[in-house]
Parts: structure tokens; sequence; C-alpha cells
């Protein structure tokens, strides 16, 4: 597979679709709701987000032979996506965060029309 190496994506811009944003998202969207309905601080889903973006480095890594952390040639490559990987899934997680504590708080306080 020929590598494009974009600002964006390293791979292909397919790559970086189906596993930073879907299933990432996804993941990153479930993180996001979890901490929410635990009432959590956002230190703790800012936490989950970074381990969730070295097992998406990874997953690029693996699957599609893209860039890891080791060897330490390799490790500027690898820094520079994995932030991109982490502002994607930092995110969806903070929209599934947003939208979990939207509708706890309309349940919780229940706003009416004056």
């Amino acid at each position: 597979m020929q590598k494009e190496m974009a600002l964006l994506w390293e791979v292909t811009f397919f790559e970086f679709l189906i596993v930073t944003v879907v299933i990432g998202g996804a993941l990153a969207y479930a993180i996001g709701r979890s901490t929410a309905r635990s009432w959590s601080g956002w230190g703790l889903m800012v936490f989950y987000c970074l381990l969730l973006a070295v097992a998406i480095r990874f997953l690029h890594f693996s699957l599609f032979h893209g860039t890891f952390f080791l060897p330490a040639a390799t490790l500027p490559t690898a820094l520079h996506y994995a932030v991109i990987d982490f502002a994607v899934i930092l995110a969806v997680a903070s929209l599934g965060r947003g939208r979990t504590r939207a509708g706890q708080m309309a349940r919780q306080y229940r706003f009416e029309k004056a």
C-alpha cells in the first residue's frame, strides 16, 4: 500500500476514516457517555482518550503499516499523527459527554416554560 503522508492521515484517507473516525469515534463517544454517567471529571475522560489514541495508533501501525512510537526514528511522525488522532477522539468524546450530561440535567432539573 502506497503512503500518501497528508497532514491529517498517514496512509490513506479511507484508512483514517475507518480506524480513527469510525472505530475510534465510536469508542470515544462511549468514553464520553460513561464519564458523564458516572459523574467523573474531565481529567479522567482525557486520560481515557489518551489511552485510546495510543490503541488507535497501534491499529494504524499493525493493520496499515503506519508508524508507531518505536523505533526512535519514527517517533516524530508517530507523535504528529497521534496528536491528530487524540484531537479527533477528544472532540467526539466531548460530544458524547455533552449530550449525555444535557440529558441528565434535563431529567434532573425539569425546565418549564413560563
